[in-house]
């Protein structure tokens, strides 16, 4: 240990097996086990703005006086799909802050060390935490503050490219399949963990006074401030294992602990730079400028303009070694696996971020009279399915499922494993775009619903296989010390799904076609497959993995 307190062992090799099974076995152990919660609770936090959305939204259609904003919309309140796309703009922040700081934090474990740097992710999401939990409690909470706690909580989202680096450190390159896919897999359950809890966390007053008053529709009593509020006892603990428990790794050289702590604030304060200027351009009007093109404009603004301040506003020794890591961009394949990583993660991310009000856009409203001509206003649909139900299946499967992807492809390989996973993954993708589009079509939505949810299911757990194998594909592309930050900025720019992909649903629920969303990304994916089979799973590729 140095001399600061921090758990840094003088040595480290996990490639020599003596070490391994003497020592740096039980550490990596450790450090695992302890990363995975802390994972799980940075992706609840980070993803509970699709559970908010949809909350505010049944209770403001409930009682149209309760979160009855007019935020950018001249002062005057929204119509029905108006309203329903613009509560897609709160997990659309979330997505998108989160995506954002993902790219400083890809580069941050050699920089401040793995304990570190999870200690102060968990320690910053009790803001959110606690600020949602407040701010919750008032009717008229301005929708601007909801975003600022949104943007927020993309610390959670940022976490888990670091969280994925610095596990890559401690193990030896034959178990990273398996020890990356349930940092990730399990981490990623805090997607499900959170989409089950909430809606039982809500009906009950758990905090007492703190928790406030309760919103009543109906026969019905809900506490929506406790989808903050849960998490803050949950953070509080589970970042104090990590303090205690964790470990930096001396290749690192990470100094002092108040040192690397500074270094991580000012980190992250370089992310938000370009996080908050991304959700300034998604907010402002752009006249009659394409919104598609918008989306993805933003995207590219956001991300150069974040490596740019890294690289001209950190000190001599942070720049240096960022200038070193930097080095992934001009190796052809970090692009490459970027572009296959987006299809996995990123729609991942996307679908557990839009789905919960996905199924309340699609299923929970009525469009068409029985005789199939289009309503003037969407009505409620007293038989629509209680999605509260079904919502975290879908990620808990995409979840639990990683580990499966990292363990076959340490079997047969990450490349193959890819190719035919994506071939089901198309095939979901466009079997749900049809039912979603029968069921827009339809007066009784319902009745497409069972065969929706499974095939969107089926599309989660390609996901979900999906990063284990084109995870454990990186390894074995990439040299050492370039993995680790190629992992971290593959999940950065992937997790921009988390933003997209609701955005994209945002736009398709108000004109009308959300099938329209789904048929795009599976054209996306057939753009995937070509990819990932000519470089890494044809006979003659340029690197067989």
């Amino acid at each position: 240990m140095d001399k600061t307190g921090a758990r840094t062992p003088e040595h480290w090799d996990v490639e020599d097996q003596g070490f391994w099974e003497s020592t740096g076995k039980k550490i990596a152990n450790i450090n695992l086990w302890i990363s995975i919660p802390n994972l799980l609770c940075a992706f609840s936090v980070w993803l509970y703005w699709g559970m908010v959305a949809k909350f505010i939204q049944k209770l403001h259609f409930a009682n149209t006086e309760l979160f009855n904003f007019t935020f950018m919309n001249g002062g005057m309140p929204y119509d029905g799909d108006g309203y329903r796309a613009l509560m897609f703009t709160l997990p659309a922040v979330a997505g998108l802050a989160g995506a954002t700081l993902r790219i400083p934090n890809s580069f941050m474990i050699a920089i401040t060390g793995g304990r570190n740097v999870k200690f102060m992710t968990t320690l910053l999401l009790l803001i959110p935490a606690l600020g949602a939990g407040i701010a919750l409690q008032n009717p008229n909470v301005s929708f601007l503050t909801l975003i600022i706690l949104a943007a927020i909580s993309g610390v959670g989202g940022g976490a888990f490219a670091s969280s994925m680096s610095n596990i890559s450190f401690f193990f030896p390159k034959k178990m990273q399949g398996l020890a990356l896919g349930l940092n990730a897999g399990l981490g990623n359950l805090g997607v499900s963990v959170m989409q089950f809890l909430l809606p039982w966390a809500i009906t009950l007053q758990l905090f007492g006074s703190m928790s406030g008053e309760g919103y009543t529709t109906g026969d019905k009593t809900v506490w929506i401030q406790n989808a903050g509020l849960v998490w803050v006892p949950i953070l509080a603990f589970f970042g104090v294992l990590a303090f205690f428990f964790m470990n930096n790794l001396p290749q690192h050289k990470v100094g002092s602990t108040p040192g690397a702590v500074a270094k991580f604030l000012w980190l992250t304060v370089l992310g938000y730079i370009g996080a908050a200027t991304g959700i300034v351009l998604l907010i402002v009007p752009w006249g009659g400028f394409p919104q598609l093109a918008k989306i993805f404009l933003i995207l590219v603004v956001v991300v150069f303009l974040t490596l740019f301040v890294m690289k001209k506003l950190t000190p001599k020794d942070v720049s240096d070694n960022l200038e070193g890591q930097f080095a992934i961009f001009k190796n052809k394949h970090n692009w490459i696996m970027t572009w296959l990583y987006t299809m996995t993660f990123g729609s991942f991310i996307g679908y557990a971020n839009a789905f919960p009000k996905l199924i309340d856009d699609v299923f929970g409203f009525v469009r068409v009279d029985p005789a199939g001509q289009a309503l003037t206003e969407a009505i409620v649909n007293d038989a629509a399915p209680v999605s509260a139900k079904y919502i975290f299946i879908g990620a808990g499967v995409g979840a639990l499922i990683r580990p499966l992807g990292g363990w076959l492809s340490d079997k047969i390989g990450g490349a193959k494993v890819t190719h035919w996973d994506t071939i089901v993954m198309i095939g979901a993708t466009i079997g749900a775009g049809w039912y979603v589009q029968q069921a827009m079509a339809s007066n009784k939505p319902e009745q497409f619903f069972i065969p929706f949810l499974l095939l969107f299911i089926l599309l989660f757990a390609t996901t979900g296989i999906g990063n284990g194998s084109t995870f454990r594909m990186i390894p074995i592309i990439f040299p050492k010390d370039q993995a680790g930050p190629v992992l971290g900025w593959t999940s950065a720019i992937a997790a921009y799904g988390a933003f997209l992909i609701p955005k994209i649903f945002g736009m398709q629920i108000k004109n009308g076609t959300p099938e329209i969303a789904l048929y795009g990304f599976a054209a996306y994916y057939l753009s995937c497959l070509v990819v990932n089979w000519w470089f890494y799973a044809r006979k003659d590729a340029e690197i067989p993995c």
